[in-house]
């Protein structure tokens, strides 16, 4: 009996962002991530499958210091401690 051979979907389901029972856009829109921990997300998860491990990790880790730079350069809030009247 012949198998079915199964069609791979590279830009609705690619199988670097298919594995086991979510697909990483769905837990990044579930989570309503930004971008750049979208990013991070997206890297992480996908390494062992698409070829370059450390390559993507050291794209996730780029946007996760990216993130922390834009969020260490936001202004601070005075607390109402802090603030003189």
């Amino acid at each position: 009996m012949p198998t079915k051979s199964k069609t791979i979907d590279l830009v609705n389901h690619p199988p670097h962002y298919t594995f086991g029972r979510i697909e990483v856009i769905d837990a990044i829109e579930d989570w309503n991530l930004d971008f750049h921990l979208a990013q991070v997300v997206k890297y992480v998860a996908r390494a062992r499958h698409k070829g370059n491990f450390v390559e993507d990790l050291k794209k996730a880790r780029w946007y996760l210091d990216r993130k922390i730079t834009n969020e260490n350069n936001k202004p601070k809030l005075e607390s109402s401690k802090t603030r003189k009247r």
